[in-house]
């Protein structure tokens, strides 16, 4: 399955180049967005990393927001959108809710 990377420094040594599915972007979310955009064609792409997704987000680059919510309470770590201006993203009424066995699948439209 390829991936891409965001990083300020792609490494120039790598142990699992060889396998061709690391794709490193230093210049920024929307060129990984846009990299992962090439390489996924008509599939859809999918943000996993807080940081990274939060720039997607405040960047306009996302069109939904999946949310399983699991209920474990963990004590420390950081915000999933921490470096998001809640004004200038809204997200809309759920379009999916799936409920299950210790975890709640939830899907929101991004409002533009």
């Amino acid at each position: 399955m390829p991936f891409v990377v965001l990083t300020h420094d792609a490494p120039t040594a790598w142990a699992h180049a060889h396998t061709g599915n690391a794709h490193f972007v230093t210049e920024g979310i929307e060129a990984a967005v846009a990299r992962a955009q090439e390489i996924a064609g008509d599939r859809t792409v999918a943000l996993a990393a807080g940081t990274v997704t939060g720039q997607a987000l405040a960047a306009g680059l996302v069109d939904e927001v999946a949310v399983d919510l699991v209920p474990v309470v963990l004590g420390s770590g950081h915000r999933y959108f921490a470096d998001v201006d809640p004004a200038a993203v809204r997200l809309g009424d759920p379009t999916t809710i799936i409920p299950s066995t210790r975890v709640t699948h939830m899907v929101f439209p991004v409002e533009r």
